[in-house]
């Protein structure tokens, strides 16, 4: 499966955590991130993520065309819900996106585990059915 994970600042260290602990579940799998997320990820666990540029530098836009042409089966994005900083992704944007293309999303640790899990377990096989 397909993988896609983006994190504002203030959840990068909960990105990197959350793929510590789900290494061995999201090592069988393509991962996608942007930049700087990415290499984050790749800096504490060794994953090979592919990495877009920086989400404000177009990687958030580049993920989208990703979701667009239901290349991503599951996208996590940890957000800062109260107070995001300007320049960090918009959200808003790849909900609307992943709604469209019925591509489950998480915007929350606890839904995150939800997702990795039913992936694991083999819940969203029936994506590949469709690409």
């Amino acid at each position: 499966m397909n993988i896609g994970l983006i994190a504002h600042d203030s959840k990068k260290t909960l990105m990197q955590n959350f793929c510590i602990a789900y290494r061995g579940i999201l090592s069988k799998h393509n991962l996608y991130a942007t930049g700087t997320t990415g290499r984050l990820i790749e800096e504490v666990t060794n994953l090979n993520i592919h990495k877009y540029l920086a989400g404000p530098l177009g990687g958030k836009q580049q993920l989208g065309a990703q979701i667009a042409q239901n290349d991503i089966d599951a996208l996590i994005f940890l957000r800062e819900p109260n107070d995001p900083k300007p320049h960090e992704p918009d959200v808003n944007d790849v909900i609307r996106l992943c709604d469209m293309y019925n591509i489950p999303m998480a915007t929350n640790l606890a839904t995150a585990e939800l997702i990795i899990l039913a992936i694991d377990r083999g819940d969203l096989d029936w994506r590949e059915m469709y690409r």
